[in-house]
C-alpha cells in the first residue's frame, strides 16, 4: 500500500488507474488511510516509498514519518535511485538499520528496467546482508508504460539463480504470465507472490488452486491502497475456498514470516 502525497497523485501515468478505480487525484489524509485499515480488518500495513527516474515521488523519510506517528499500524518499505548504486546501498542500510524498514521495493516499469539489469544487483547484495526481502512488480502494468519489465521469465528467473539467498516478493499477481509465476514459485523457495491490486474474486484460478494446496505458504495478501481498499479486496474472500490454515497464512502468517513482523 501507499500513503500518497500530491506529487505521487499528480503523476500522468496514474490516469488509467484512476479511470478504472474511480479514485480522485487528491491524496488522502493519513487518518483516512488508518480508517481504511480498520474497515478492512487490517492490523498492519506496509507503506511503500516510490522513486523514479525524475526523482522521489514518495520519499523514504515521508514514509518514516507516517510510521513514526502510527507505529502500531504501519511498517516502512524503502525505495532507492537505480542510477546511484552506491548511494542506493547506503540508503537501504539507513532505512533498515536506522528507520526500521522491513523491505526494499523498486517498480521496474517505472524505470523500464527489468530486475536482471546490472543496476539492481548492488541492491540485492544489500538486501541479503541485511536480511530483508526485495519487492518488485510482476505482470502487466496498469499505467500506460511497457509491461515487459514485469515478465517473470527470463528476468526474475536470472535474479533468483544469481542470488539464491535473496527473498523476492512479486507484487500484483503476474497476469498474464501466471504460469511463469507459478513455475518460479515452484522452482525457488525464496520467491513469493502478493495479490495487491486485485480483489480476491478476480485472482486467476491457477493461483487460487496454488493457494489452496502446495502454495499456501507462498502467497501474501495486499491491497495497493489507495487504488483499492483492503475491504474491497476481501469482500468475497470466502469464494476462494481456502481452509482455515490457508486463509490464515494468506491474510497474515506468510507476511509476518517473510517480513519479520511480530504479532
Amino acid at each position: 500500500m501507499q500513503q500518497p502525497n500530491d506529487v505521487f497523485m499528480q503523476q500522468p501515468w496514474l490516469e488509467t488507474l484512476l479511470r478504472w478505480t474511480g479514485v480522485r487525484r487528491q491524496a488522502p489524509p493519513v487518518r483516512d488511510t488508518v480508517a481504511a485499515l480498520d474497515q478492512g480488518g487490517v492490523s498492519c500495513g506496509l507503506l511503500s516509498a516510490w522513486h523514479g527516474p525524475a526523482g522521489p515521488l514518495i520519499s523514504n523519510d515521508e514514509v518514516a514519518g507516517v510510521v513514526a506517528a502510527h507505529p502500531d499500524r504501519f511498517r516502512g518499505v524503502a525505495t532507492v535511485d537505480l542510477t546511484d548504486p552506491v548511494g542506493a546501498v547506503r540508503e537501504i542500510r539507513r532505512c533498515v538499520r536506522e528507520l526500521g524498514f522491513v523491505a526494499v521495493r523498486v517498480v521496474p516499469w517505472l524505470w523500464n528496467l527489468p530486475p536482471n539489469d546490472r543496476r539492481y544487483y548492488p541492491l540485492y547484495v544489500a538486501c541479503v546482508e541485511l536480511g530483508v526481502p526485495f519487492c518488485t512488480q510482476i505482470g502487466h502494468t496498469g499505467p500506460l508504460c511497457p509491461s515487459e519489465p514485469g515478465r517473470p521469465i527470463p528476468y526474475l528467473d536470472e535474479v533468483l539463480l544469481d542470488f539464491p539467498d535473496l527473498v523476492v516478493v512479486g507484487g500484483h499477481v503476474g497476469y498474464p504470465w501466471i504460469h511463469e509465476v507459478l513455475s518460479l514459485a515452484t522452482k525457488y523457495p525464496n520467491f513469493y507472490v502478493d495479490t495487491s491490486a486485485y480483489a480476491v474474486h478476480r485472482l486467476p484460478g491457477e493461483l487460487v488452486e496454488f493457494m489452496r494446496g502446495r502454495g499456501r505458504e507462498r502467497v501474501l495478501f495486499g491491497s495497493n491502497y489507495p487504488m483499492i481498499t483492503a475491504a474491497d479486496c476481501l469482500r468475497r474472500l470466502d469464494e476462494l475456498g481456502l481452509d482455515d490454515e490457508a486463509k490464515s497464512l494468506f491474510l497474515a502468517g506468510n507476511a509476518r514470516r517473510v517480513f519479520g513482523l511480530s504479532g
